[in-house]
């Protein structure tokens, strides 16, 4: 039997379409070391772009992190960490999909079913570019290192 899980990083975005997928690129890397005994009690999943997965994945967890493409008018490679009471969403949905999601909604909606962790952290990694393609910028890239530390900081 898997030990219990009390911490869930998820990370989110569209591998296909370049710097929108580094959530899920950082993940792959994470849940690699998690394979091989590093992170007991820690659940790395990838959950692309589908918002309404969120809602099962941390309920009833302690902690839930989230690796995330972000426009925040930062230089493109800049990572910040920060929590939802810490901003707000501007992000524009067509409702016309299950696969497009506001996480900020979600997690309310988390939290009105009485399921939401009690602690939330998003990593948000400013992208270059979100064009067609499975490879990340050069500027994301190179800070891969960097960003795993400071993930990894935060377990």
């Amino acid at each position: 039997m898997p030990p219990s899980t009390h911490t869930v990083v998820i990370g989110l975005g569209n591998p296909l379409m370049s710097d929108d997928g580094i959530g899920n690129r950082l993940i792959s890397e994470f849940a690699s070391r998690s394979r091989r005994g590093e992170f007991a009690g820690v659940l790395f999943l990838d959950l692309g772009t589908s918002g309404a997965r969120v809602l099962h994945a941390i309920a009833q967890k302690s902690k839930a992190i989230f690796l995330d493409c972000v426009f925040m008018g930062e230089q493109p490679g800049a990572i910040r960490r920060f929590t939802p009471d810490d901003v707000r969403s501007r992000k524009i949905l067509s409702r016309f999909s299950f696969h497009e999601a506001d996480l900020l909604g979600i997690l309310e909606l988390s939290r009105k079913l009485g399921e939401c962790p009690r602690e939330l952290v998003i990593f948000g990694i400013e992208p270059q570019e979100i064009v067609p393609g499975e490879t990340l910028s050069c500027a994301l890239h190179a800070r891969m290192n960097s960003y795993a530390a400071m993930i990894e900081a935060e377990l």
